[in-house]
């Protein structure tokens, strides 16, 4: 679909009330299998949509900051006329939909955050993606990272140019450190309620940069789950949506 002149892709499971899943720097891939689970376990319409410029997506040269994803996806929440939508985004995800609720727009209900980059908190940086080898980021992302290591090498030409254009999207998107430094007083302004979730395990970004996130959001709540990294949604997906499900419980469906 094109959203103010922006091509975008857009994955659409379930039915019930919305909720807009947003993913990291890994691509859309990090999500899709979390998606339909989602939509289960919560009765839900779960839309995940594509960041431009991911997964061999177009993105437009004036698109490159998180704030300007955050403005697309509040243009895709009006144009499908989405009311108390429960907005759910890992990692770099959750810096969007951090922008997203300081937009302010009446369509979002609710927000989880899950292991959500953006803020810079003293003492807790997030570790230096780009610097990493794959076996390096794999031992920093999961409880377990032996499951979960890439192997560019193993790939089609095709799977490495994917993952080479996901990495200079993130880049373009989030900077070297992803983060802002006016985001964490900002947060000041969020007025919906907030959910952060955190694994245990997280070495990109650990539990304390999470908590200093919760506390940094008026009313927020945050829940810690073992045994788990900083994909909880590919590592540990049904605590994840068990610990989602209570919180979302939309009481406004699709008008």
């Amino acid at each position: 679909m094109i959203i103010d002149s922006v091509p975008l892709t857009l994955s659409d499971d379930g039915a019930g009330a919305p909720v807009l899943l947003l993913h990291g720097g890994g691509g859309p891939g990090t999500v899709a299998p979390f998606a339909p689970l989602l939509a289960e376990r919560l009765g839900a319409r779960v839309l995940v949509p594509t960041h431009p410029g991911f997964a061999g997506t177009e993105r437009p040269d004036h698109l490159t900051t998180t704030r300007g994803l955050a403005v697309l996806y509040a243009r895709l929440l009006d144009e499908l006329d989405l009311d108390d939508v429960t907005v759910v985004g890992n990692s770099i995800g959750g810096w969007v939909a951090q922008e997203l609720a300081l937009l302010g727009t009446p369509r979002v209900g609710r927000m989880v955050l899950v292991d959500s980059v953006g803020v810079e908190v003293a003492g807790h940086p997030v570790a230096d993606f780009f610097a990493l080898t794959f076996p390096e980021l794999a031992q920093l992302s999961y409880h377990d990272p032996e499951r979960f290591v890439l192997d560019p090498a193993s790939m089609t030409d095709e799977a490495q140019a994917v993952l080479a254009a996901n990495r200079a999207a993130l880049s373009v998107y989030a900077g070297a450190g992803m983060t802002d430094p006016t985001l964490f007083a900002r947060l000041r302004g969020v007025e919906v309620p907030t959910l952060v979730v955190w694994g245990e395990d997280d070495r990109i970004a650990d539990p304390e940069y999470g908590r200093a996130l919760a506390g940094a959001i008026p009313g927020a709540t945050l829940q810690v789950l073992p045994r788990t990294g900083h994909l909880p949604q590919l590592e540990t997906p049904e605590l994840l949506a068990d610990t989602i499900a209570p919180f979302a419980a939309p009481t406004t469906a699709v008008r």
